[in-house]
Order: structure tokens, then sequence, then C-alpha cells
């Protein structure tokens, strides 16, 4: 089971999001939990102000570290030391996750790693960022999603924590469904059909009505490596490829192969 701590200047955000399809069942099981916390209600004042402008002027506004702090203070019942958390880090209290367009590339394999964790702080930044005091003194690692900007880490928040979700044992039905998902072996995913066997002038391919394994999954890994050489092919440049792998690949180049 992993608990997601989300905190979050808008946690109405997530109302919805968590509350149907994989991620709710996987809440109702018992596999994951997610608990929404408000900044705001750890500001102090009576206007809980919880950003402020920057120093040495500029656009935009930043984040104040002391409403971040007493959250996690709060959450974790931890006083944080005045060197950092890295030592409560070290001696196993969760790790806190800023996600920002600075932070490492959000891919599969970090989604897999994210399962070995029992708890994950998630820290959704907004505005111009946090303050950096919060990335020195708090912060264990940084997630970017993609290489944009958005309005905040919420959204981030939403995809990493249904990717993790996903690959925990017992979220899925199908155990084995994960490993064959896009990007999850370094390539996209093969096509997939269903019923009708004819649509619109379309049918099915043979193979798939054949019943014959083998040459099934022959098709599947070959369909699998046509879609990554055309569609993104710098994939191919880490994934992990048999020699049939890669004479197949030199047909496609060569043109000696209709499969894409």
């Amino acid at each position: 089971m992993i608990r997601f701590d989300v905190l979050s200047l808008f946690p109405e955000m997530f109302a919805g999001v968590f509350e149907a399809s994989i991620i709710k069942r996987a809440q109702e099981s018992g596999h994951v939990e997610i608990v929404l916390h408000d900044i705001r209600a750890y500001a102090s004042g009576k206007h809980r102000v919880t950003d402020d402008t920057p120093y040495g002027g500029g656009g935009g506004m930043i984040m104040k570290p002391e409403p971040i702090f007493n959250a996690v203070e709060s959450i974790l019942a931890v006083e944080i030391p005045n060197d950092g958390y890295r030592q409560l880090h070290q001696q196993g209290y969760p790790s806190i996750i800023l996600l920002t367009p600075q932070g490492r590339l959000f891919k599969q394999a970090v989604a897999r790693e994210l399962t070995q964790q029992e708890r994950l702080l998630l820290l959704c930044g907004r505005y111009e960022g946090v303050d950096e005091r919060v990335r020195e003194l708090l912060v264990t690692a940084e997630i970017s999603i993609g290489d944009y900007v958005l309005s905040g880490g919420e959204i981030a928040a939403m995809v990493l924590i249904d990717a993790v979700t996903r690959l925990i044992p017992g979220v899925l039905g199908d155990e084995a469904a994960t490993a064959k998902d896009s990007h999850s072996a370094g390539l996209l995913e093969y096509p997939h059909y269903t019923r009708p066997a004819e649509y619109r002038g379309r049918r099915v391919p043979d193979i798939l009505l054949s019943g014959h394994h083998a040459n099934l999954e022959a098709w599947r890994r070959q369909q699998s490596l046509a879609r990554t050489w055309q569609r993104r092919p710098d994939l191919l440049d880490t994934a992990p490829l048999s020699e049939a792998d890669r004479q197949y690949l030199d047909r496609l180049r060569a043109g000696e192969d209709p499969a894409v």
C-alpha cells in the first residue's frame, strides 16, 4: 500500500479525479491512500497569505516557505532541523517530491521506482515557483511530467499518482497488463482490435484470428517495433532489442517490410 499526501493551494482541483475508475477501486481495496492538504490552512495571519513578491523584482509571485514547512511538520509530526530534512529522510521519513518543470523527467521507469516507497509527499508548485529554501531544505526529489509549463503542479501530481497506482500489484485485474503498455518495455504498444471482425470495410488482421500463439506474439513484437520506429525512433536507442529485433528494424529501414 502506498499513501500519497498531496500539498496544494487548490486541493479542490482533485475533486472527481480520484473518485472514479482504477484509482477509486485502488483506494477502496486498500492498495492506495490519497490525502489532500490545503497549504493555506498552515499559513499564519487572518488572511492566510501563502505567496509574496520576489526579492530583486520581477513578475509573478513566489510561494512562501513558512506555510509549506508548517504543513510538512504537521503532516509528519516532526520538527525539521535547521540543516534541513535530508537527515530525517535518511532515517526513513518519506520522500518529498516537488512537481516542477525543472525536475527529473517522469517516465515509466520512474513510476516503477516510486512503487517501492510506502509513502510520498507531493508538493504542487504554483505561480513562479516556491521559495528556493524549500528546495534546499525540504524537497528530496523534483519531477517534471514534460517540457512544457502548466499553471501548477496539481495536474502533474494527478499524472504521477495515476501512473504509480496502476503499477501496484493487485490494482489491475491482469497483473501482466502493465508489462505490455507503451513505454514499459521501452517500445510503443502494438495495435489492438475487438469485435466486430470487419467494420467499415476494414478487417481485423488474420493473424489475430489464427489462434497460433507463437506467431501472434511475433506479430505483436514486430508491430511494436514498427510503431516505435515510425513514431518514436528515439526510444530505439535505449530499448532492449534482440538480434531478431535488430534484423527486423533493418528490413524496415530498407523498405523491405510493409508493416508500417
